[in-house]
């Protein structure tokens, strides 16, 4: 019989209250133990299959890696980072800060990252001392309970309690609804109602908004590299990611050699009439996306719409035409297709990535393959976007690589633009709280001359 949120709620207290106190080495091999568990090869491979199976998304291949490296990549964004007792001491202006826990959080998960966002989740809020409960899709319920077997596995080893991480077995919207008013912190990475319902629900919260990544492809861009690159991003996982590539934009002097590249890269073009097939069967109402093709094969979603494409296709290209809801092939598309628009100048492209994410994913991101630093600049300058990808695999890079700084995680703020409140990716520092002590310095008194000088000058006392 499924416990009530207040018994799961009780139990994971109890075990935070164990944990309270440790000293960080205690904490850091808790931490290992748990994410060891979880990522060895024998348990990711039945994580990975069950995903597959659950949820009929995605690819088996991609998951197995996804997992992995979203658990090794945030282990190794701990290593050595304090989270117990004083982390930092500035004595020039008297102030010791002192990390404590959050205590109980809530976390929802998606289904479509419905199992590298659990250990992306629980390894930190283990690490900042807390306990955590997750409240999984309804629809990948049976892979969140293997996950958090592999995880309490972790636990187990070192000899502490188990309910530090708990699910709901059997999770629902009205279960998901208590848990977050019960909890201490919540953390939703998931569909735009279920995290404006998180920030409703009366108990701090951080999450997400909508993807729909623009990227620009200029003239200067190795275009080969380019190419394989959008290849990568746009087909990982079969278009899960909130930050796969959704729209490129191409200058116009290197667009007929970037089609080419892309089709080189399987890409198939669809013409104006098979577009038009494609646009009905992923939008049958026009307004709604088809779940039906959310992370399918290109050659089902082909099949579908009744488009006969050749072997070895692995993503769908159609011509970007204007920005609104009556065309939404420039929205959000979760799926192995890809909208190419053409610009002239580089003010069109920026215009464009303002344009589109207006409409659809403002906050979330966008990306450049450029050698030219004035225009990476440029974009970065004016693009309303948390994080701007530059010559990377978009939904690649975006959560954190090997190669680059992003911090690992599957939860990326997008700033008040998506209605957020941190533009970060979620990490370990927004799992813990701060006590600040403030002793007593020599007095830095305001010099009103220095302080107002230019004012008094330009415009008089």
């Amino acid at each position: 019989m499924e416990q009530s949120i207040d018994e799961l709620i009780e139990r994971a207290r109890k075990a935070q209250q164990e944990i309270e106190f440790w000293p960080q080495e205690k904490v850091d091999l808790m931490v290992a133990a748990v994410a060891w568990e979880t990522y060895k090869p024998e348990v990711v491979q039945k994580i990975a299959r069950l995903a597959v199976e659950e949820t009929g998304m995605g690819l088996y291949e991609h998951k197995l890696l996804k997992h992995q490296k979203k658990t090794l990549g945030t282990l190794r964004d701990m290593q050595g980072v304090k989270t117990v007792g004083v982390i930092e001491e500035i004595p020039e202006k008297g102030l010791i800060k002192i990390a404590k826990p959050v205590g109980v959080i809530g976390a929802l998960t998606p289904v479509t990252n419905c199992e590298a966002t659990f250990p992306a989740k629980a390894l930190p809020a283990l690490k900042c001392r807390n306990a955590i409960i997750f409240a999984p899709h309804p629809h990948a319920k049976k892979t969140a309970a293997l996950v958090v077997e592999t995880l309490r596995a972790g636990l187990a080893k070192v000899g502490v309690p188990l309910d530090l991480i708990q699910t709901i077995k059997e999770p629902s919207i009205d279960l998901s609804k208590e848990l977050m008013s019960k909890v201490d912190l919540v953390v939703a990475t998931g569909g735009g109602p279920m995290v404006k319902s998180a920030y409703s629900s009366g108990t701090p919260a951080y999450g997400v908004g909508a993807g729909n990544a623009v990227v620009i492809v200029d003239e200067t861009a190795d275009l080969q590299a380019a190419a394989e690159k959008i290849f990568q991003g746009k087909t990982f996982d079969n278009a899960t990611s909130c930050s796969s590539e959704n729209s490129v934009a191409l200058q116009a002097g290197i667009y007929d050699q970037m089609i080419a590249n892309l089709k080189a890269q399987g890409g198939y073009w669809c013409n104006e009439s098979e577009r038009e097939l494609l646009k009905q069967t992923m939008w049958p109402d026009g307004v709604h996306l088809n779940k039906g093709i959310v992370a399918q094969p290109v050659m089902k979603i082909a099949e579908l719409a009744g488009l006969k494409v050749p072997e070895g296709t692995t993503f769908l290209m159609v011509a970007g035409k204007h920005v609104g809801n009556d065309d939404p092939f420039c929205k959000e598309k979760l799926s192995l297709v890809l909208t190419v628009w053409k610009y002239e100048d580089f003010e069109e492209a920026i215009q464009l990535v303002e344009n589109i994410t207006a409409l659809n994913g403002r906050g979330h991101s966008c990306g450049i393959h450029s050698t030219n630093d004035a225009h990476i600049l440029e974009l970065g300058t004016r693009a309303k976007v948390s994080r701007m990808m530059v010559n990377q695999a978009h939904s690649l890079g975006n959560s954190g690589n090997y190669n680059n700084g992003m911090p690992f995680t599957l939860t990326l703020g997008c700033g008040t633009w998506g209605g957020n409140i941190t533009t970060e990716n979620l990490h370990w520092k927004h799992f813990m709280n701060v006590t600040w002590v403030s002793k007593p310095i020599e007095p830095v008194v305001p010099n009103e001359e220095e302080l107002f000088a230019e004012v008094w000058r330009q415009f008089g006392k």
